[in-house]
């Protein structure tokens, strides 16, 4: 069976690339990098709208914006796919502060996202610290009327940060959850970050099907604060925690993914994507996560038309509302396209950050995959080493069956958890040069996907019969 899989993907990736294909790539990578847009862009999202956490004006600023963006680049189609997405307010600036040896110090924390408010005067009582769900299952009921400091933190020994961050994020997401259920009445967490600074990282957290009268607020701290704490702790196991926030959900709101669509002209109805998520966190602008993967994506369908590229396929850019808290706008766009059963062969996500690109991950057969590494010469000259199987992203997912091709950009993610859902995640820490490489190598993909079309089961089977 290996064999004929081996001896079919041989046989399609045989027109591996033409000498024209190296001309093209270059003039994408040229267009991007001397008479690019995505920096633009990316300044005005940022510094003129700011933070976009779903349900929020600025969210709606930024839905008009990026339209208004892509109707300016004369696609063939632009529109609005209409989405339900949750509403969550953060409230007034959170307090937190521990009593150790007579003296009062104050921490850095912020409430998670999607957390229940303190009590007004705030809540304050006894901490327990923990490492692992493990480790709080085996503390049991002890654990009642207690806050529970979860102190896990990212695994520096890990190359691939985000396979750090995939190991302690249940701790952000579910420790609410876990800790209500044996009485605890909070939650703070150590932030998801391999720097030791005084910033707290929230992020989507959730009750799942806890009663009510289970639910505990829950809060960020910063890793210096998690230090200072866990030192304390070892010194006084009866100290107290105070913390106070005023965080509140409301109901479901109206808001939009924004489409942007130019045409094939051989198979318009085989399509593929490309995009990021718009809304973000509210500490800082959103710049890395993920406006960056947003304005990447749009400078794809302008890089096309700049460098004078006809796609055989449709091309579309997508930009999902609400993945930080929901995704309801990839499963909307899925949900959609399902209905009007468009065949979706490939889909390409951004939301790594706008660091230097590496290459790509791909959820895809490995007849695919070998397709892909077929072009690695294309590649070579720009740096671009990464082609291996993986994770693509989390807005893509939804599309996921047997025959699309699922890829996520992946640049460089050594500092990515250093503005990660931060105050920090602003403008001023993306580099123009490092963004505009990583709209061009996306570009790029996207151009050699079109023009080679993808392996399907049923090619596959043709081939071995």
């Amino acid at each position: 069976m290996k064999l004929k899989i081996i001896i079919a993907t041989l046989l399609l990736s045989a027109n591996v690339f033409a000498q024209n294909d190296k001309e093209t790539v270059k003039t994408i990578y040229s267009q991007s990098l001397t008479n690019g847009q995505s920096y633009q862009w990316l300044d005005y999202l940022s510094n003129q709208i700011g933070g976009r956490l779903s349900g929020s004006v600025s969210a709606e600023k930024a839905v008009r914006y990026t339209k208004l963006e892509l109707e300016k680049l004369g696609l063939d189609k632009v529109w609005l796919q209409e989405v339900m997405v949750p509403k969550w307010e953060r409230g007034e600036k959170e307090v937190g502060y521990f009593e150790t040896s007579g003296e009062k110090l104050n921490v850095n924390i912020c409430a998670l996202g999607g957390s229940i408010a303190t009590p007004a005067a705030g809540l304050k009582a006894q901490v327990i610290e923990v490492k692992s769900f493990e480790e709080l299952e085996a503390l049991g009921t002890k654990v009642k009327g207690r806050i529970v400091f979860f102190n896990g933190a990212l695994n520096p020994e890990l190359i691939h940060t985000f396979e750090a961050y995939g190991g302690c994020s249940k701790q952000r997401y579910a420790g609410a959850y876990e800790a209500g259920k044996l009485g605890a009445v909070g939650v703070i967490v150590r932030s998801l970050n391999l720097r030791q600074d005084n910033l707290p990282h929230t992020g989507s957290m959730g009750y799942l099907d806890l009663p009510n009268n289970q639910r505990i607020p829950s809060a960020a701290i910063s890793t210096n604060d998690s230090n200072l704490l866990s030192e304390a702790l070892k010194k006084d196991k009866n100290l107290e925690f105070y913390f106070k926030q005023s965080c509140k959900q409301f109901e479901d709101v109206l808001s939009y993914n924004v489409i942007g669509e130019i045409t094939g002209n051989e198979f318009p109805d085989e399509y593929m994507i490309v995009g990021g998520h718009l809304d973000s966190w509210d500490l800082g602008d959103g710049s890395h996560d993920d406006g960056a993967g947003v304005v990447q994506s749009m400078e794809v369908v302008r890089l096309l038309k700049e460098s004078g590229i006809k796609p055989k396929r449709t091309i579309r850019v997508v930009l999902f509302m609400n993945e930080e808290n929901g995704l309801r706008g990839g499963k909307k766009y899925a949900e959609e396209a399902k209905r009007k059963n468009e065949n979706h062969v490939f889909a390409l996500e951004s939301d790594s950050g706008g660091f230097t690109p590496r290459g790509f991950s791909f959820d895809c057969s490995d007849a695919n995959l070998n397709k892909v590494l077929s072009w690695e010469p294309l590649f070579k000259p720009y740096l671009i080493h990464y082609f291996e199987k993986g994770y693509s992203g989390a807005d893509i997912g939804p599309l996921k069956n047997d025959n699309i091709v699922l890829a996520g950009l992946r640049p460089d993610s050594q500092r990515y958890f250093d503005h990660h859902h931060a105050a920090n995640d602003t403008f001023d820490a993306v580099n123009k040069r490092e963004l505009e490489l990583g709209a061009a190598t996306m570009t790029s993909l996207i151009y050699l996907f079109d023009k080679y079309g993808t392996v399907t089961i049923s090619d596959v089977k043709e081939i071995k019969n």
